[in-house]
C-alpha cells in the first residue's frame, strides 16, 4: 500500500466510525429499490405538464419527479402565506424572505414555494412546488409580437404558432382579461391608472394584458362576496384561490386521465445513459431540505422540464462529468434574463392608493422604439397604505447572454454572465423613468433600489439548450435518442414579453411531433 492510499484509507475509516458514532442523530438516506417507468418527465412547470397531459391522452403512463412540494387547494384558504407577513411557507429552504425589497422577515427554513438563485451580480426567482413558476408569477399571459417571434425563432412556423399553438395554449391556460368597466371604477386598479394616464402625458401607448387570474372571481372579491385573494396580498406565494395555475389546468386534466403520477419532493441529482434508456438518481427530500432516501428510476422515454435554470444545470452536469457525454457544446449556452429590469418611482402626484390588486394587468408598450425598446409591465405594491409610489416590471432587448459552467470541486453548476449583462437593458430603463419623471415630476424609488433601478432580478430565465442549437426543432436533444426538454430553457434568452404561454404553446407543438414520429 502506497502512501497515498494508505491516507484515503484512513480518511474513509475515520469518516466511518464518525457516523457509527453520530448514529441516530444524523441517520444516512435510505436506499430504495429502484424502479422502471416508460416515460419519466422531470419536473411539474410548463412544458412537463403539457408533455404529461398529451402522453396520457395517447394512454402512455408518466411519472412525474417535482423537487418541491405539493400544494393542494384547502377550504380555509390556508394552503399559502401572504404578500405583507411572509411566513415559512413562502420561501425555499431559507431563514428569510427573499424579495427584491422590504425584505425584514425572518423564519425556521422550510420548503417553500419560492426560490431565489444567488449567482454573480443576478438573482434568479424560481417556483418550487407542483406546478412550478405557474404558483408564484403575476400570471400575465402574453402572446409575444410576431415580428419579434420570427426573429429569435426563424427555423419555427410562425403561422402554425400563431393559428395554432398559441390559440391552443391561452384556452387550455385560461386566459382572460378584465372588464374595462371594472378596471376604471375600482379602487384596486388606481395604481395602474395613475401609471397609464402618466404614460400618456409623457407620450408612450399603454395596453391591457391578458392574465389566468380569473377576473370574474375578482369582480366577485371586490364586493366581498368570495374569499379575497388577489385583492388581498396573494401573489408571488402563492395564490389560494382564483388564479387559474398549472395544478388547475393541465396537471389537473393529466391526473384525471389516471395515467400520471406526480411525487413531490423528489430531487434528481444526475442523469446516466443506460443501454436500455436512462436512469435517474434521485433524492427524496424532507421539508427542511435533507435527502431521507435515494432511489433510482430507469426509463426508456426521458423528458427533462425542469425549467431553464433546472434543466440546463442537469445536462450540463451530465456532459461534463460524463454521464451523458455525447451532448454537444451548445450545452449550457444562451441564457437570457428576458431584459428584466424592475423599477419604481416616488412621489407620484395623483396618488397609487391604498387598496391594491396583486394582479397586474397593464403595460406600457413602447416595444417598436428602435433606441430603447421596452415592454413596461405597471406592478402592484399592495402595501395596504399609500405609498406614492409607482413599480414596473421592464422586460427590454438585451442582447448579452449567459453560459452555465460545471465547478468539478464543489460538484456544481454555475451561471456565469458578463460585467455588462445588464448596461443595455439599464439604460433602456432609466431613459423611461426619466421620461416619465420629467412629464409627470417624481424621483427615483431609491428607498426600493439603487438609483430607483434594479438590473439585478431575474423572474424570466430563459435558454441553456436552446432550439435548433443544443436540440433538433422538436426539443429532442442532438446525440441521443429518446431523451427531450419543452421547457424554457429551448427559448433563446427572451421572448420580448412573459414567456409562459410561449413556452406552452411551443411545447404544445413539440410534444405533437414527438408522440407522432418517437410513440408510434
Amino acid at each position: 500500500m502506497d502512501r497515498k492510499q494508505f491516507i484515503k484509507n484512513n480518511i474513509v475509516l475515520s469518516i466511518g466510525l464518525t457516523a457509527s458514532k453520530l448514529g441516530s442523530a444524523f441517520p444516512l438516506p435510505i436506499k430504495k429499490e429502484a424502479e422502471h417507468h416508460r416515460v419519466i418527465v422531470i419536473g411539474t412547470g410548463y412544458g412537463a405538464a403539457v408533455a404529461a397531459l398529451r402522453l396520457a391522452e395517447k394512454g402512455i403512463k408518466v411519472l412525474m419527479l417535482e423537487m418541491g412540494m405539493d400544494w393542494p387547494a384547502t377550504k380555509d384558504h390556508t394552503t399559502f402565506s401572504k404578500l405583507i407577513f411572509p411566513d415559512k411557507r413562502s420561501t425555499w429552504l431559507k431563514s428569510h424572505s427573499i424579495l427584491p425589497f422590504a425584505n425584514v422577515f425572518t423564519f425556521k427554513k422550510y420548503t417553500g414555494v419560492l426560490d431565489r438563485m444567488d449567482f454573480d451580480h443576478l438573482k434568479v426567482y424560481v417556483g418550487r412546488g407542483v406546478g412550478g413558476g405557474s404558483l408564484v408569477n403575476g400570471g400575465m399571459a402574453v402572446v409575444p409580437k410576431r415580428a419579434y417571434f420570427e426573429s429569435i425563432l426563424p427555423e419555427v412556423n410562425a403561422s402554425e404558432m400563431y393559428e395554432k399553438y398559441f390559440p391552443l395554449a391561452n384556452k387550455m391556460l385560461k386566459v382572460n382579461s378584465i372588464s374595462p368597466g371594472f378596471f376604471e371604477s375600482t379602487p384596486y386598479y388606481k395604481f395602474a391608472r395613475t401609471a397609464r394616464d402618466q404614460a400618456h402625458k409623457a407620450g408612450y401607448k399603454t395596453v391591457f394584458v391578458p392574465n389566468v387570474y380569473d377576473f370574474g372571481y375578482m369582480e366577485k372579491e371586490s364586493r366581498k362576496e368570495v374569499y379575497q385573494s388577489a385583492l388581498n396580498g396573494e401573489v408571488v406565494y402563492g395564490n389560494n384561490a382564483g388564479k387559474q395555475s398549472l395544478d388547475k389546468t393541465y396537471l389537473a386534466a393529466a391526473l384525471k386521465t389516471n395515467k400520471v403520477e406526480i411525487r413531490p419532493m423528489h430531487s434528481v441529482r444526475s442523469i446516466h445513459q443506460t443501454d436500455t434508456g436512462y436512469k435517474l438518481e434521485v433524492d427524496q427530500l424532507n421539508t427542511e431540505g435533507n435527502t431521507e432516501s435515494a432511489q433510482d428510476f430507469n426509463c426508456d422515454y426521458l423528458f427533462v422540464c425542469a425549467g431553464s435554470m433546472g434543466t440546463s444545470q442537469l445536462m450540463v452536469k451530465a456532459k461534463a462529468t460524463g454521464t451523458l457525454p455525447k451532448l454537444n457544446q451548445e450545452i449550457g449556452e444562451g441564457w437570457g434574463n428576458n431584459g428584466n429590469v424592475m423599477a419604481g418611482r416616488n412621489f407620484i402626484k395623483q396618488g397609487t392608493g391604498s387598496k391594491q390588486s396583486c394582479i397586474p394587468t397593464m403595460a406600457i408598450d413602447d416595444w417598436d422604439n428602435k433606441e430603447h425598446p421596452v415592454f413596461a409591465e405597471i406592478s402592484p405594491m399592495p402595501m395596504k397604505m399609500e405609498t406614492w409610489t409607482s413599480l414596473y416590471l421592464a422586460i427590454t432587448k438585451n442582447p448579452n447572454r449567459g453560459k452555465f459552467i460545471y465547478n468539478s470541486l464543489t460538484n456544481k453548476v454555475l451561471l456565469k454572465i458578463p460585467e455588462d449583462f445588464s448596461t443595455d437593458a439599464l439604460a433602456t430603463v432609466k431613459n423611461l423613468m426619466d421620461k416619465l419623471n420629467k412629464e409627470n415630476g417624481g424621483t427615483p424609488a431609491r428607498l426600493l433600489f439603487k438609483n430607483g433601478i434594479n438590473g439585478e432580478i431575474c423572474y424570466h430565465p430563459l435558454g441553456g439548450c436552446v432550439i435548433g442549437k443544443a436540440t433538433d426543432l422538436y426539443g429532442r436533444f442532438k446525440g441521443y435518442s429518446k431523451l427531450y426538454t419543452c421547457d424554457g430553457s429551448l427559448l433563446p434568452g427572451s421572448t420580448g414579453v412573459n414567456p409562459f404561454v410561449t413556452i406552452t404553446a411551443i411545447a404544445e407543438r413539440n410534444i405533437e411531433k414527438i408522440i407522432a414520429e418517437d410513440f408510434s
